[in-house]
């Protein structure tokens, strides 16, 4: 019996240990913003017609497709908002559980390394398998029958291991791209390479020679978030990667540009519900 869709959650941490799938259903889709997470997503397109906004990239997914992504990565689906339905499978997968449960033989996570996303077009047959899988995935996951938990466990080792298949062969199809324009292209490189330092709206139209409106007004058609917005993820992103490193939190406020200690705070608790002596 197929298993019945989930109500969508907009949540973007992780509420089980290991892993969580979904399966999400909705006639009308609903509006995602630019985020990240610390986890590995998989994202399986089962009807609709979908781009995924994905550091500067649109990645055009088509139904029977699967997105991989990579933890700490600024993404977000953009969903046609014609289409008459919007179905997806969407894995959420913890990095040390897939670690732990990798061998010397079979590395799950070799699937996630080569670079920030990596777009299947798996063959008819394999899609199926890899569908089914999902569904007993997710049916197993939130049954109430006894061992209902360690049987999804069984199911997600399958899967990952057909995944790897899939991602290690010639045959599949990859990476359908479509870069930003060529003014948000620059704006996000430069905003890569120069967070640390003071960045505004004014600066940066000044130094691409657009008017404030115009920047600020492609920049959130394009990336689906405003330009401060997404200049406080990047800060945090990096902030949060060189904590995790050992670097005092004083130091992490300086070299991410924030101009104080109690504005880094406030933002990085906001972000990750915890602050940055914790995370550390």
């Amino acid at each position: 019996m197929r298993e019945r869709a989930q109500h969508f959650d907009p949540r973007q941490t992780m509420k089980r240990s290991g892993f969580e799938v979904f399966h999400y259903r909705e006639p009308k889709p609903y509006g995602v913003e630019v985020h990240h997470h610390d986890f590995y997503e998989i994202y399986f397109l089962i009807d609709g017609e979908v781009s995924y906004w994905i550091e500067g990239q649109l990645h055009h997914v088509k139904p029977g497709e699967l997105l991989l992504i990579n933890p700490m990565v600024l993404h977000r689906p953009v969903v046609d908002p014609d289409s008459a339905l919007y179905e997806r499978f969407v894995l959420w997968v913890d990095k040390d559980y897939l670690r732990s449960l990798s061998t010397e033989q079979a590395d799950l996570t070799r699937c996630f390394e080569n670079g920030h996303t990596l777009l299947l077009k798996p063959p008819s047959v394999q899609r199926a398998e890899l569908s089914a899988l999902l569904s007993a995935m997710v049916r197993e996951s939130y049954s109430s029958d006894w061992g209902g938990e360690r049987c999804a466990a069984g199911v997600f080792l399958q899967f990952m291991v057909q995944l790897n298949r899939l991602a290690g062969s010639s045959g599949s199809e990859r990476d359908r791209r479509e870069e930003a324009s060529p003014l948000v292209s620059q704006v996000l490189t430069y905003i890569d390479e120069h967070y640390s330092e003071e960045l505004s709206l004014k600066n940066l139209s000044g130094r691409f020679y657009v008017s404030k409106y115009h920047l600020s007004h492609a920049f959130s058609r394009e990336v689906g978030t405003g330009l401060y917005r997404y200049i406080l993820l990047k800060r945090l992103l990096a902030a949060r990667q060189l904590l995790a490193e050992g670097v005092p939190a004083g130091e992490v406020c300086t070299r991410c540009g924030f101009r104080d200690y109690t504005n880094f705070y406030r933002a990085f608790k906001a972000e990750y519900g915890v602050s940055p002596r914790e995370i550390r």
